[in-house]
C-alpha cells in the first residue's frame, strides 16, 4: 500500500460529473465466451447487465477508462492518500460465511483501514474463464455490491478480461483502492516500541479452515465459517480514543505469525506471545490437530492485529469490544527488546519456542 500527499491545487481534477442516460444492455448467453472479452457489444452488455447494474454510481457512469475524483473533497478529510492494490483467487469461488467477490471487497477496504485511512473508491478488474456460468458472476457482482454498500466505498472503474477454457480457473479479481489519512496518523511498524501490548479483535483461523472444509476433501462437517468482515469502522472507533496507535494491519495470509514477525524485523525488537491468550476455537484447533496444522499460520480476513503502549490497552480494549467486529478483543502478547526480529510463544506447558516466518503455504489459494 502506498501513501501520497494530498497538496495537488483544489480544481486540477474533474469538479463536476454529467449525468449520462443511455440505454443499458442485457446479457443473453448463459456462460461466458469469449466474445464477452471482444471489447464489442457482447462485453458492452455484459459490462452494463453485470457491472454497471451493480455498481451503479455517478463516477462509475461515466464508463471512462478512469475514474475522477474531485481533490477539494478528498482534502477535507485528511492530507495524504492512501492507495492499495490485491488480487483474489479463492478456492472455492463461495464458502461459508462468504465468497470471492465480498472477499474482493472487504479485503482492499482493511488493506487502507489498517493505514487509518477512510476508504473512499475501490476498482473491479476481473478475468473470466470462458464457460462460465454467467449467473455465478451475477452473484459474484451482487456480492461486491452489498458488501460496498456496507463499507461505505464506491467501486468507480473496472476491467473485464476472457481468457481461453483452462487459462484460468472459473473467475479471477483484482481490486484497488483509495482512501484518505486523517492528519495526525501516523501507524507503522517502525513505530513499535519494547513494552507495547499486542492486541487481536477474535478467534484465529475461521477463513482459513472454512475454505478447507469447503473444498470437500475431508470427510468433516463442522459450522465453521470466514470471519470475512471489513474493519474499517472498528479501526475508526480505535484511532478515536487511541489516535497514537503504533502498528496495525489485518492477518490474512501467514495469519497472525507472519504479521508479528513483520512487525518485529520492521522495528527489530523481540515479541512474545501467551498461548493461552490466543484465541481459538476448539473446531480449528481440532482440524489443525488432524492435519498438522498450526492455527497461527492459518489465514484470516476480519482480524486486525493493534499495537499500542501498555497504558492504553484497558481504553483501547473498552472500544474495540463495543463493537461487533471487535466484541472478543483480548490481548495476547507483548514487545520486548530481545532477542530481536524474533516471536516467541510462551506455551501453556510452561515452555517457549520460537514462531518462525512460515515457510511455503500451509493452504494456497485461501484469498
Amino acid at each position: 500500500m502506498a501513501i501520497f500527499p494530498l497538496n495537488t491545487p483544489k480544481n486540477s481534477l474533474l469538479t463536476k460529473i454529467p449525468q449520462v442516460r443511455r440505454r443499458q444492455g442485457k446479457v443473453r448467453d448463459a456462460h461466458i465466451t469469449l466474445a464477452h472479452g471482444s471489447g464489442g457489444k457482447a462485453m458492452r452488455d455484459l459490462i452494463d447487465d453485470i457491472f454497471v447494474s451493480n455498481f451503479d454510481n455517478p463516477i462509475l457512469a461515466q464508463l471512462e477508462d478512469q475514474a475522477s475524483f474531485n481533490l477539494s473533497t478528498l482534502i477535507q478529510q485528511g492530507d495524504r492518500l492512501a492507495f492499495t492494490t490485491d488480487s483474489y483467487v479463492v478456492d472455492p469461488l463461495f464458502f461459508p460465511g462468504s465468497d470471492i467477490g465480498e472477499l474482493a471487497v472487504n479485503g482492499t477496504v482493511n488493506d487502507l483501514a489498517v493505514s487509518g485511512a477512510k476508504p473512499l473508491y475501490l476498482t473491479c478488474s476481473v478475468i473470466l474463464e470462458e464457460g462460465l456460468p454467467i449467473e455465478t458472476l451475477r452473484r459474484v457482482a451482487t456480492s461486491m455490491k452489498i458488501a460496498a454498500q456496507k463499507a461505505g466505498v464506491q467501486i468507480v472503474t473496472g476491467d473485464t478480461k476472457v481468457v481461453h477454457r483452462g487459462a484460468a480457473d472459473k473467475l479471477f479479481i483484482n481490486t484497488a483502492g483509495v482512501g484518505v489519512i486523517p492528519a495526525g496518523i501516523n501507524i507503522s511498524a517502525h513505530n513499535i516500541q519494547p513494552g507495547d501490548a499486542i492486541i487481536i479483535n477474535g478467534e484465529l483461523g475461521n477463513h482459513g479452515a472454512a475454505i478447507l472444509i469447503a473444498r470437500g476433501e475431508l470427510a468433516l462437517e463442522t459450522n465453521i465459517e470466514s470471519d470475512c468482515q471489513p474493519l474499517h469502522e472498528l479501526v475508526a472507533n480505535i484511532l478515536q480514543v487511541c489516535p497514537e496507535v503504533h502498528a496495525m494491519r489485518d492477518a490474512t495470509r501467514g495469519g497472525l505469525a507472519t504479521v508479528l514477525n513483520e512487525f518485529a524485523t520492521s522495528s527489530d525488537v523481540g515479541i512474545r506471545l501467551y498461548e493461552e491468550s490466543i484465541p481459538v476455537r476448539e473446531e480449528v484447533k481440532g482440524i489443525c490437530e488432524i492435519l498438522g496444522l498450526d492455527p497461527l499460520y492459518l489465514a484470516n480476513e476480519g482480524k486486525l492485529v493493534v499495537v499500542v503502549k501498555n497504558e492504553q490497552v484497558d481504553t483501547v480494549l473498552s472500544v474495540m469490544q463495543s463493537h461487533p467486529a471487535g466484541k472478543d478483543a483480548c490481548m495476547i502478547g507483548e514487545v520486548i527488546a530481545t532477542p530481536p526480529g524474533i516471536v516467541l510463544l510462551k506455551t501453556t506447558f510452561g515452555t517457549e519456542r520460537i514462531v518462525d516466518m512460515l515457510v511455503g503455504d500451509q493452504l494456497p489459494r485461501i484469498c
